[in-house]
């Protein structure tokens, strides 16, 4: 196989002229006719036994390139990119220039590299200090969760539905007259104030009494999912079985017996201070991280090619469909929910691929620079701890699969960089 490496105009794209000997290239169509030879149907031979040369006699010479050409070429470009030491970032837009049995097989494959990202100024990048520190308002938001959380309802006898209540109700719904499907349920526990009924309706109930009849009008949102339903006005028939009021315990020292191991409220409001300060050191963390990387990107020259985003948006279009796919949802349904197409969310999405492609770079460079490189021991150690959290009891696994270890290698140098970049900042 010869190889012709040249540079095109536009910045980190090369093209590739390979040439595939023809001996490689007729096996290839012969290889090609073995498989598919049961798929043809010729007159005077039984299906699949037709030789090759009457096949292509009567389908044409051509017959078998296209996936002859598939066969060869993909290996070819693949050794090709090897034997070069590119890092390609993006699909290869191919050209056949020379096809034919007996003849060399010629084509060129224009593709984008990845781009060297040149620092102007990594160390002692200037940060403002980010740091949260806990207030007796967060320590009582807290609490007060877990009150919520810890409430039970009683039964309220003296008084109609308010606000906050929990109301048992039967009710049917009418479209001029006509009860319409899905519009009926008895028993139903309704939050007063929750909004998960139609707007309006919750609001009717209030002041309904226990065993109290009521009709309520309300009008159907423009964008309900009933098509017969929306914008479409309704009655509903509605009655109030029961009503229950939300109880939130006392906040003492049995309260924090119940719900925690401490024995105090005052030694609970203390071990709640210190996990929120916790809390609050790693977010600082994270953002004096992100804030310090974020102005190594601005002050950072780099050309991204079209097809390194693509790529990342990709990447990121799957992200959502795996975490639609734990709601039940497609990607298509989720669509058509949103009435987007596919086109603008990964219009959304660039800006956010940009960025992390950016930070990527950057940390490489940083990497690069500053001979940054993860050791033997810390690679295994890491591995150990990824075996460990997948529920393997041996590590070997993960030790012989190089693309987890190069995997695992990356993200310590990343981390090291990241430090190495945080350490020699200047925080005011």
């Amino acid at each position: 196989m010869k190889t012709k490496l040249e540079k095109t105009e536009n910045a980190n794209e090369i093209k590739i002229e390979l040439t595939v000997e023809a001996e490689k290239f007729d096996k290839a169509t012969k290889k090609v006719y073995f498989k598919n030879a049961k798929y043809f149907n010729i007159p005077g031979f039984r299906k699949g036994k037709a030789p090759m040369q009457i096949v292509e006699k009567y389908y044409g010479e051509e017959v078998f390139y296209e996936d002859a050409f598939n066969e060869v070429a993909s290996e070819a470009l693949e050794e090709a990119v090897k034997e070069q030491k590119l890092e390609i970032v993006s699909r290869p837009d191919v050209e056949v220039t020379q096809i034919g049995k007996g003849k060399d097989l010629i084509f060129t494959a224009v593709m984008q590299t990845k781009p060297e990202a040149k620092l102007e100024k990594y160390k002692g990048i200037e940060i403002k200090k980010i740091e949260y520190t806990v207030t007796d308002e967060d320590i009582e938001h807290e609490l007060s969760h877990m009150q919520e959380h810890n409430s039970r309802l009683i039964t309220v006898e003296d008084r109609p539905v308010e606000k906050g209540d929990t109301a048992t109700i039967d009710f049917e719904g009418f479209k001029d007259g006509v009860a319409f499907e899905g519009g009926k349920g008895e028993d139903y526990d309704l939050v007063i104030g929750s909004g998960s009924f139609i707007p309006g309706f919750e609001d009717q109930v209030i002041g309904m009494k226990t065993e109290e009849e009521r009709e309520i009008k309300v009008t159907f949102p423009e964008e309900y999912f009933s098509k017969d339903l929306a914008g479409q006005e309704a009655t509903f028939k509605v009655k109030v079985k029961e009503i229950k009021k939300k109880e939130l315990p006392k906040l003492d020292d049995e309260f924090a017996k119940d719900v925690s191991e401490f024995d105090t409220l005052k030694e609970l409001k203390a071990n709640i201070k210190e996990r929120k300060q916790k809390e609050n050191e790693e977010k600082a963390k994270y953002e004096t991280q992100d804030a310090v990387i974020k102005a190594v990107c601005e002050k950072m020259e780099v050309e991204i090619p079209s097809g390194m985003v693509e790529t990342e948006v990709d990447n990121m279009v799957k992200e959502i469909e795996q975490r639609l796919s734990y709601q039940g949802l497609t990607l298509q349904q989720y669509l058509k929910i949103a009435n987007k197409k596919i086109e603008d969310v990964k219009k959304e999405y660039e800006p956010q691929a940009i960025e992390a492609i950016k930070s990527r770079l950057a940390l490489e460079a940083v990497r690069k620079a500053e001979k940054i490189e993860a050791t033997e021991k810390e690679i295994e150690e890491k591995i150990k701890e990824m075996a460990k959290n997948y529920g393997k009891e041996n590590d070997e696994e993960f030790l012989k699969n190089e693309n987890v270890k190069n995997y695992i290698k990356e993200g310590i140098e990343n981390e090291k960089a990241i430090n190495f970049l945080v350490e020699n900042a200047k925080i005011k």
